[in-house]
């Protein structure tokens, strides 16, 4: 597995050690603080649980010291940081929310180990984007015929012992197949053959398969009424087409086919026409659709500065607040300063995605990990726009946070992606390109 000089190699995991320890630390704290306070029926299952989930992390670390993985070293500790959070909130909120959780959190950390060592020579993914298309398809058209519905979105599937919600998988396959198309024919898409109204553009043969698999899956799930997932998609693919194409005609020619949509949208779906209006003023809708987002934002204003402390505010008053609202209850006991810290968070590891882009020696490596970074940084972008009501509820998941296992897999199979192409890259303890 290693391509990385021992000396970069030790000095890049000896820093993802470190940052490790500090967010056992902090895990830690939050532990002590949840024994004391006596929450769940066994309060010492909060001590095994939070020891069971550090230890996790930390095997994950030396097997990638002892197998010379050169992967990034800041972004296992940022996730780490954000899942111990999960754990720690969701704890307090619900104990039997973090037991689910925590399980899902050994399955994605499982996931995580697999896509890091079976598939470190990432380049081989670019040979079967077709098949990633079909995949993607099969999984959207599951749960329109076989999937039960929940928050007015049929999207999941029902396997006894738990729910999957394939449409979160599908964002990684799309990711993969636009990565391998886009760097096939760049050149073709980035010049255009012919012209219409002065601007060069590509035939419909070069855009058709791209704009087929799109399509069709924004069909699905609009099928589905889960459109927090095609924003999701149509949002990625234009950040993956502007950086593979450098033409942001093709993205203002985007967001005009998206606005569109969205009226479209508003006028065919009650559900969304319900959370527009909601979005606009939920004052007037208090004591129905509104209320979920009305006790978020008296969450986040009652937080104040430096916040309720852990265990001391109330999101329970928040409908649903282990899912995408877990922001407003993080906000709300640990304040303004904790949000900003989260955000700081989240634009962390978008950065270190794009440097990896940025860094990366071949075309597909440097689709792949933007288009993994863009999509993380816009899932965290419109929940948390939509939590504080800067934008209409998606109901989609906040990565590493809110409840929810499919989610959670799915992201940690996103990061092992990512750190594979890091590999190659082999960043030094500074977050340089090592020679």
């Amino acid at each position: 597995m290693s391509e990385v000089p021992a000396s970069t190699l030790g000095r890049s995991r000896s820093v993802e050690r470190k940052l490790l320890l500090y967010a056992g630390a902090y895990l830690g704290t939050g532990t002590a603080i949840l024994f004391l306070h006596g929450y769940g029926k066994v309060p010492w299952t909060v001590l095994a649980g939070a020891a069971t989930a550090f230890l996790s992390f930390i095997l994950l670390h030396f097997f990638w010291s002892f197998k010379g993985f050169g992967g990034d070293p800041f972004l296992l500790p940022l996730v780490a940081l954000l899942s111990f959070t999960s754990l720690l909130f969701l704890y307090r909120l619900n104990p039997a929310y973090a037991v689910r959780q925590f399980a899902w959190l050994l399955v994605g950390v499982a996931s995580l180990w697999a896509v890091t060592c079976w598939f470190p020579r990432y380049q081989a993914l670019a040979d079967y984007k077709y098949l990633y298309a079909f995949a993607g398809a099969v999984a959207l058209l599951l749960p329109i015929f076989c999937g039960v519905e929940q928050g007015g979105a049929r999207s999941w599937l029902d396997l006894g012992l738990f729910y999957v919600q394939p449409s979160e998988f599908v964002k990684v396959l799309l990711v993969l197949f636009l990565a391998a198309y886009l760097a096939e024919n760049r050149l073709l898409l980035s010049a255009g053959n012919f012209k219409v109204l002065g601007v060069f553009l590509p035939s419909p043969r070069d855009w058709g398969p791209m704009l087929v698999m799109l399509g069709v899956s924004l069909l699905l799930v609009i099928f589905q009424k889960d459109l927090g997932a095609g924003l999701i998609y149509f949002a990625t693919f234009l950040a993956m087409v502007y950086v593979g194409t450098a033409r942001a005609a093709y993205v203002l020619l985007g967001a005009l086919l998206f606005l569109a949509g969205a009226a479209g949208s508003y006028f065919l779906f009650d559900h969304v026409r319900l959370r527009v209006q909601v979005w606009l003023n939920p004052w007037a809708l208090i004591d129905t659709a509104g209320y979920q987002i009305a006790q978020s934002l008296f969450a986040l204003a009652s937080g104040g500065l430096w916040g309720t402390g852990l265990g001391k505010g109330m999101p329970e008053y928040i409908p649903a607040v282990h899912t995408d609202f877990i922001f407003a209850a993080i906000t709300e006991e640990m304040g303004l300063g904790g949000a900003l810290a989260f955000l700081v968070v989240y634009m962390l590891l978008v950065y270190r995605g794009f440097l990896v882009a940025v860094s990366s020696r071949d075309e597909f490596g440097s689709l792949m990990a933007a288009g993994l970074s863009a999509l993380l940084g816009l899932q965290a972008l419109i929940i948390i726009a939509g939590v504080s009501k800067l934008l209409p509820l998606t109901g989609i998941a906040l990565p590493f946070l809110s409840y929810g296992g499919s989610s959670l897999v799915a992201n940690f199979i996103l990061l092992g992606l990512l750190l594979n192409v890091s590999h190659h890259v082999c960043f030094d303890g500074a977050g340089k390109e090592a020679s």
